[in-house]
């Protein structure tokens, strides 16, 4: 349900704090018995992300594919639509959302374009995170993004995109190195996305310890379970594969175990989010004491804090907030002081310098094995010209979405037909294109 903004007389949207706590109260409601104590979303958090898929078109085929096999044939929607759907987000989550421009892979659509929808984005209070395979975010094209308001880049490379001459996930850390020295001085946070797939599972200690080894530029970590739908060649995984299975290799990368479960954003057989802070290569969790979390985030869930944010920024905000409330702050300095003293070998070692690092384990599901418990309570949304849509469930019935014609209005203000499908001539007939060959989401959004 989107929530209607107010509007000054400059026609700009006004967003009030009642208005936050209307959206705050619908998510809590749709979350059900999974808001609990230490829950995000209905407290600092309206919902976790929003994708807006730009474009159906991408320049990679992925054995593991979350598009339809007709997504190659379907025409970008209007940029009046793109802008509607970015004014729903606003309406449903309220500015300071984390919005996905993904696709496909939205460096295919006009890049003049791409650059005015960040704009539009950032000008409603919009958090931007570009989704890409990389191969056509140049630098020249990352740095106008920048200049609009871009705040996050999310890259995805993995073996499942088959890329020619890289066998295994060690030799793709070329390519990751190379885009990260492309986001280099841009202010951007820096994101990857890998499947976790059959072929490469048993890398993934490597993996991370590649992402840790570079907490100094990469923030954000996301590993994204193997599952059967979209138009892709492999269908599901192996049991082995599981939440499980994937945090163990993660902690097995950095020779300690992990308080997952902790923080928690959205449902629990979804998501595990684990905050970690990183000193000289070493891995330390955020959160150990889920009680003290929960009351923490009860007491100060008017704070929203963005993962773009530095620790600075997050630190000058609490600081203030603490002032309202003092009794934090005798709690505050003595969990403080004891993660200080965990970590005061690597701290002296690295002179001092600390870095975030959050883990993200994303565990999709089949499209033919939809939980409807799981879809209510879901942080991660697609924007559709009908509302927001589980990424889940849009993923499982893409074409119901993508393959809508719409009726919107042109800059000059006439009403026009938008048909999803291109139409190519045969001996002077249309026909429809609905069958192109396979090319596949090279952004894996969902």
């Amino acid at each position: 349900m989107a929530i209607s903004l107010k509007q000054s007389a400059s026609d700009t949207p006004i967003y009030t704090p009642s208005i936050r706590q209307q959206q705050l109260a619908l998510t809590q409601k749709r979350m059900g018995e999974h808001f609990t104590p230490n829950q995000l979303l209905g407290r600092s958090l309206t919902v976790g992300c929003v994708a807006v898929e730009i474009t159906q078109k991408c320049n990679l085929d992925c054995t593991l594919c979350y598009l339809s096999e007709h997504s190659q044939s379907v025409r970008d929607i209007p940029l009046v639509e793109v802008f509607r759907r970015l004014d729903d987000v606003l309406a449903h989550y309220g500015p300071g959302t984390s919005v996905q421009i993904t696709g496909g892979d939205p460096t295919l659509r006009k890049h003049s374009e791409l650059i005015e929808i960040v704009e539009y984005a950032t000008q409603l209070g919009l958090n931007t995170a570009l989704f890409t395979n990389g191969i056509a975010a140049s630098r020249k094209l990352l740095v106008n993004l920048a200049k609009a308001g871009l705040k996050d880049i999310a890259f995805h490379v993995d073996t499942t995109q088959e890329r020619k001459g890289y066998t295994d996930e060690a030799s793709l850390n070329e390519i990751r190195e190379e885009y990260i020295e492309r986001c280099n001085g841009l202010g951007l946070m820096i994101i990857f996305n890998t499947t976790v797939h059959n072929g490469n599972f048993s890398e993934l200690p490597q993996m991370v310890r590649f992402f840790v080894d570079r907490a100094e530029t990469v923030s954000f970590v996301s590993f994204q379970l193997q599952a059967e739908t979209g138009r892709g060649e492999w269908g599901a995984r192996d049991d082995v594969i599981d939440p499980v299975t994937v945090k163990a290799g993660i902690e097995k990368a950095i020779a300690k175990s992990l308080p997952w479960e902790k923080v928690r954003i959205g449902h629990n057989n979804c998501h595990s989010y684990m905050p970690t802070l990183v000193t000289n290569k070493e891995v330390y969790s955020v959160v150990d004491d889920e009680s003290f979390f929960a009351k923490f985030i009860h007491d100060f869930d008017d704070v929203q804090i963005l993962r773009q944010e530095g620790l600075a920024s997050i630190v000058a905000r609490y600081t203030w907030a603490l002032l309202k409330k003092p009794v934090w702050i005798p709690r505050l300095i003595g969990a403080t002081l004891t993660k200080l003293n965990e970590m005061k070998s690597d701290l002296f070692r690295a002179r001092g310098k600390v870095h975030k690092l959050s883990f993200f384990v994303q565990n999709f599901m089949d499209a033919n094995a939809l939980e409807q418990d799981r879809i209510d309570a879901c942080s991660f949304m697609v924007m559709t010209a009908d509302g927001p849509v589980s990424m889940c469930e849009h993923n499982a019935h893409r074409d119901d979405y993508i393959l809508k014609p719409l009726e919107y209005v042109n800059k000059k203000g006439e009403t026009q037909m938008y048909q999803p499908l291109r139409e190519k001539k045969s001996h002077g007939i249309p026909v429809k294109v609905v069958g192109a060959a396979p090319a596949a989401c090279g952004s894996c959004a969902g």
